[in-house]
């Protein structure tokens, strides 16, 4: 299967990357490189390019689209928490600007034995690294009651957590739960009659609680993002673009944070804790898809984009 992914809010992004020819990107989700083919389209001479992921399906086909950049890129298989590591090794200290395309690519959704997709018939997977050792098979058929309700209520905002965590247990109890059609119908199983009568598909909030639990998703992003500002020249841009109000609430906190992080009582005249803001969000609210780009790929329905600048005085 060819890997092919459209990629989301293009023309926006690389516009608020203020790309200079000579400047230093890193792409931290590369997926299909269509944001890093604009990207290194626009670079000179001087200009650097470095492209991140852990999906080894992407690093081959961004290897493939990227090759007439010669040395002007170069792609690396990590995940992007590794970003710091990456550019020292490189013998990179500062960038210019860094993007990060969160959540599932086109080609993963669509191939059906990566088990990402409740429309597809496929093994329970979910791993965005086929090399890495938790899959959502593991996390449905090995994780206690309690955790599968707090992942279904923290990561997919599921209502009925509760119900389905339990009919999960009692089916599990028969057999393992090896596909995504065995745990869609589980599933629908636990929910009411209104609720299924619903438009959408029921399993939707369960496989991205699963997907998120698997690869560690939120925890990778919080836990990134002031690594990253802290890796930008001034000037330089960071531009994230999520796909669910849990992501987009982490990007919109941390970037207050790192713009505000004074933590002096409100009465004090004064700043006297010496904590410095890192520089600021270009936009008060994320940038959303146009109507064009939105009957175009319907995909990009739940898109934002926000971008933070660095400060000089640092």
């Amino acid at each position: 299967m060819k890997f092919e992914h459209v990629s989301v809010l293009l023309n926006e992004t690389i516009e608020n990357l203020n790309i200079k020819p000579d400047g230093i990107y890193v792409d931290g989700t590369l997926g299909g490189a269509g944001h890093s083919y604009e990207i290194a389209r626009r670079l000179g001479t001087g200009g650097r390019l470095i492209g991140i992921d852990q999906d080894r399906d992407a690093i081959n086909a961004a290897t493939e689209r990227l090759a007439e950049f010669g040395d002007k890129v170069t792609i690396v298989k990590s995940n992007y928490s590794e970003m710091d590591i990456i550019l020292r090794d490189l013998g990179i200290d500062k960038v210019d600007g860094i993007l990060l395309d969160i959540g599932v690519s086109s080609f993963q959704f669509d191939n059906p034995e990566r088990g990402f997709s409740y429309r597809e018939d496929a093994p329970l997977d979910m791993r965005m690294d086929r090399n890495a050792g938790l899959s959502a098979y593991d996390v449905v058929n090995t994780y206690e009651e309690r955790d599968l309700i707090k992942i279904l209520r923290d990561y997919g905002e599921e209502p009925y957590a509760e119900s389905i965590a339990k009919n999960i247990m009692k089916h599990r109890a028969k057999g393992p739960i090896e596909t995504t059609f065995m745990l869609n119908d589980i599933v629908k199983e636990a929910l009411p009659a209104k609720e299924k009568a619903k438009p959408g598909h029921p399993s939707k909030k369960v496989f991205q609680a699963l997907r998120i639990e698997v690869n560690g998703e939120l925890s990778v992003l919080e836990d990134s993002i002031d690594m990253m500002i802290d890796l930008l020249k001034p000037h330089g841009r960071l531009a994230i673009i999520t796909f669910h109000s849990l992501e987009d609430r982490i990007v919109k906190n941390h970037f207050k944070d790192n713009m505000n992080p004074c933590i002096c009582p409100p009465e004090f005249p004064v700043c006297v804790c010496g904590r410095k803001s890192k520089g600021f969000m270009v936009t008060k609210k994320p940038i959303t898809p146009g109507e064009e780009e939105l009957l175009r790929n319907r995909r990009s329905k739940s898109s934002k984009l926000r971008i933070f600048e660095k400060g000089i005085d640092i």
